[in-house]
């Protein structure tokens, strides 16, 4: 697995994802929740944008479960955080035959090399 490394763009986010917390952004003009990676808001087009906890909980939207090592099966998926913005992760501790459309997920954090934590989420 490839190691993640932040810049400067990114270093709020993964200071987050180091105390287990996943920051998502905030448009202080028109309230919308915006995923980690946005750097404007969708709606009103405005760059002040703030960084705030989510809770950590998601739906599962869509995925692709790839072989991988070992006869293991590697699942990338995208989720719908309960705050609305979607992301795409690693889903882990599910088996490609349990996965469905608006599973239940819950966040976690995983380091792959010495790279900074990256959130995947678990069935909840």
């Amino acid at each position: 697995m490839i190691s993640v490394s932040r810049n400067e763009a990114s270093a709020e986010f993964f200071d987050g994802t180091a105390r287990g917390e996943l920051l998502v952004r905030r448009c202080p003009q028109c309230s919308l929740v915006i995923a980690p990676n946005v750097p404007q808001c969708p709606d009103c087009a405005s760059i002040d944008l703030t960084w705030e906890p989510a809770g950590g909980t998601a739906t599962l939207v869509t995925w692709t479960v790839v072989p991988g090592p070992d006869d293991t099966a590697v699942v990338a998926g995208i989720v719908e955080l309960t705050e609305g913005p979607w992301l795409h992760a690693r889903i882990l501790g599910v088996a490609p035959e349990d996965l469905a459309e608006g599973l239940a997920l819950s966040v976690g954090f995983q380091r792959y090399g010495d790279g900074e934590a990256v959130p995947v989420f678990h069935a909840a």
